[in-house]
């Protein structure tokens, strides 16, 4: 069992995370993005996913570099990091500080924000400078938190990086991330679940093999599998907004009935 988790729910956690290992080596990006949201239904704490999904970005991403970093774009990762590197860092301490129902709320927003615009097939487009910093910052910060900001900035490298050399540059971007994230972790004593990642390697590693084999199909077909994939995210990030506002609002129903019965108690015995 994982983590205290039942079979039932081991079973489910074993096939997310097949699907953020296809998603990530197939797409070169997303793979938080779109498994975050699903893995929030089993357990609602980011801070239990987002280092098991570091600890695998960080091997995964090592590992299809490991023979690949001539096909990096050196040149124009050096210079977006000075606008990506510092808002990250002040992500990463938002990530550690913030509520979890604010977490959550966030992480749902964006995830859905990203399912509408592949869903309609409405990219994230930038003619100016400006705007690509400004994507490249927002980027940056949402990754801190949540490692779901690769959409904006990869909007940015798409424009700036060619096509045969993206996913590479992308996989030493995200690694260079995720390497602050684990190391802020670390400095903060947050704990990393190593034991649960390392058990959750293998897992991964089929949807690590099965992504590399269908990535030229997925390129191929890229506007159907995002719409697919959009219409997807939409309904998991409605469900858990809607889930996240029931919360509240059934919190405060309780205690307004309870601080009804005890005004009735109060009058009957006074």
């Amino acid at each position: 069992m994982l983590h205290d988790f039942s079979f039932t729910q081991s079973v489910v956690i074993a096939l997310l995370f097949i699907w953020t290992g296809f998603v990530r080596s197939g797409l070169g990006f997303g793979g938080a993005a779109l498994g975050l949201p699903l893995m929030l239904f089993v357990n609602n704490n980011p801070l239990l996913w987002l280092p098991i999904i570091s600890v695998h970005l960080l091997f995964f991403s090592g590992l299809t570099l490991f023979n690949r970093l001539h096909n990096v774009d050196w040149r124009y990762l050096r210079s977006s990091l000075i606008y990506i590197i510092p808002s990250a860092i002040v992500g990463v301490f938002g990530l550690v500080n913030l509520p979890i129902l604010w977490l959550d709320g966030l992480i749902y927003s964006i995830t859905f924000y990203y399912g509408f615009n592949w869903l309609l097939n409405r990219g994230i487009q930038s003619q100016h400078v400006w705007v690509d910093r400004g994507l490249l910052i927002l980027g940056g910060y949402i990754a801190g938190i949540s490692l779901t900001g690769a959409p904006l900035m990869v909007a940015v490298y798409m424009r700036n990086v060619s096509k045969n050399q993206l996913r590479d540059t992308l996989f030493v971007l995200w690694f260079l991330l995720v390497s602050i994230k684990m190391t802020t972790f670390i400095a903060l004593s947050v704990d990393l679940h190593f034991l649960t990642a390392l058990l959750l390697l293998p897992v991964a590693a089929i949807g690590h093999i099965l992504g590399l084999k269908a990535h030229k199909a997925i390129i191929r077909n890229d506007l159907l599998f995002k719409r697919w994939i959009g219409g997807g995210l939409v309904i998991v990030s409605g469900l858990g907004l809607s889930q996240l506002v029931a919360t509240p609002i059934k919190i405060l129903y309780e205690w307004l009935k309870n601080d009804v019965n005890l005004a009735l108690y109060t009058n009957v015995f006074s």
